[in-house]
């Protein structure tokens, strides 16, 4: 079989994540991705620890994540023999990623105008944080500040505590997937027209868009969402409990799974309680809601209890570390774990009928192809 992108040929000016992350999507789903780094290489190469040692070159876990699959050649924008070299690149390509600040690559000749001269069918992505136009487009873009400015942190963390990040550099992540999917969007439209376009992403107008219900909360009151922890402002209970042992999830989304609930914490009488009948009324009496369901929840053990749940066909399931992703095994059957012998990865979670992935080939070494292209 083969895979879906299998005859495009991507160049990636890009590093840390946002960019490389596009770019290993587009390599597993079959697109030949070149990555084009400066002579000391991806600042992420340096980003740890820790760090994995293959073949006498040591990189961070970090540069590991997002650069599986591509090749990757040393460019020194500054030499005239290095421009040459990547114009000759660029001319053979289908798709280019790029993350250099606004105009950065304008005075190389690499900009969109530039190379839309040589290339006119070429799919030139940008990334940035702030986008191509606006007050802010001059400013560089870091996932942190974007959470922040986003409202991301605003509604993440507990009511009155400070602000918190994601554990993951969402912003990044969410802007390489929207920019895959311009990229294939626009290889679409290609297909017809014959011509390339620019594509301007921006980690803020990514953030902003994935605020989705949060934001419409705010547009259909006029009232900010705020911090309210592990609970949901929309549904109760939704939220972590604590058991015996532990601690897990429960996820309750209507009246019946609120019943069943119910019986397996042997409160029946709630599910009858006029002040929880419903949603709105749960959520409106969430507090002594919480109180009783949490005081039961307690004393149950945490396998026990996810596996009553079960059972009943009520939404449930543990707060797992990463070793016990990697154990479970519902993980080990989909094949998430990735294995190149002394290197690991987590693959890609698509699953094609008559297609396969082209997952085979861990990040490259620093210039291992600079004879190839």
């Amino acid at each position: 079989m083969k895979a879906p992108l299998e005859g495009l040929r991507v160049v990636e000016l890009a590093r840390i994540l946002a960019g490389p992350f596009a770019g290993q999507t587009l390599s597993d789903l079959g697109a030949e991705v070149i990555k084009v780094e400066a002579p000391n290489g991806d600042d992420t190469r340096g980003w740890g620890p820790p760090f994995i040692d293959r073949d006498g070159e040591s990189s961070a876990a970090y540069f590991h994540s997002c650069n599986r699959g591509k090749a990757s050649i040393t460019i020194d924008l500054s030499k005239t023999s290095d421009q040459l070299r990547l114009k000759e690149l660029i001319q053979s390509s289908d798709i280019l990623i790029e993350n250099f600040k606004v105009g950065g690559l304008k005075k190389y000749g690499f900009d969109y105008e530039s190379v839309k001269s040589i290339n006119p069918a070429l799919i030139y992505c940008s990334i940035t944080g702030f986008g191509q136009t606006g007050p802010y487009s001059h400013r560089a873009g870091y996932d942190y500040i974007i959470q922040g400015m986003s409202g991301f942190m605003s509604i993440t963390g507990e009511a009155g505590e400070m602000p918190q990040r994601a554990g993951v550099a969402v912003t990044d992540l969410f802007t390489g997937l929207y920019a895959t999917t311009a990229i294939l969007s626009a290889i679409h439209m290609r297909n017809d027209t014959g011509k390339g376009q620019h594509i301007d992403m921006a980690l803020l107008d990514c953030a902003v868009s994935v605020m989705v219900n949060q934001a419409m909360n705010f547009m259909s009151t006029g009232i900010s969402p705020d911090r309210v922890g592990n609970i949901h402002p929309n549904l109760c209970p939704y939220q972590v409990f604590e058991c015996a042992n532990g601690h897990l999830i429960i996820a309750v989304g209507n009246d019946g799974q609120f019943s069943r609930l119910c019986s397996i914490l042997k409160l029946e009488s709630l599910s009858n309680d006029p002040l929880f009948l419903t949603n709105k009324q749960r959520v409106l009496n969430r507090e002594k809601l919480t109180a009783m369901l949490s005081d039961a929840v307690k004393l149950f053990q945490k396998d026990e209890l996810l596996k009553l749940c079960e059972n009943k066909n009520v939404p449930a399931g543990p707060i797992n570390t990463m070793e016990e992703v990697f154990q479970d095994p519902q993980v080990i059957f989909r094949q998430m774990q990735l294995n190149f012998g002394h290197l690991q990865g987590v693959a890609s979670p698509f699953k094609f009928s008559d297609a396969k992935l082209n997952m085979q080939k861990p990040s490259p070494r620093l210039g291992q192809d600079d004879t190839e292209f």
